[in-house]
């Protein structure tokens, strides 16, 4: 399974640079295209896994400016 996110980058915001880092310490690695980042996942996962994973991330990025859009394949 992966995890696609897209980030959309606020001026008013934190630099890309530092997204960019705070990202790549939970373990998602740079995917050049339709999307920003991809985490892949070692097992199948539950949406509960998911949505918990996400909290993680959306909780890094608090204050950033920065907004998310993600999707989950198997």
């Amino acid at each position: 399974m992966e995890t696609y996110i897209e980030i959309l980058h606020s001026a008013d915001g934190e630099r890309a640079s530092r997204i960019f880092e705070i990202l790549s310490e939970m373990g998602l690695k740079p995917s050049f295209g339709q999307h920003d980042f991809v985490y892949c996942w070692k097992k199948d996962v539950t949406l509960s896994e998911v949505l918990k994973f996400l909290d993680q991330v959306l909780s890094k990025l608090k204050g950033t400016g920065a907004v998310i859009k993600f999707s989950t394949i198997s």
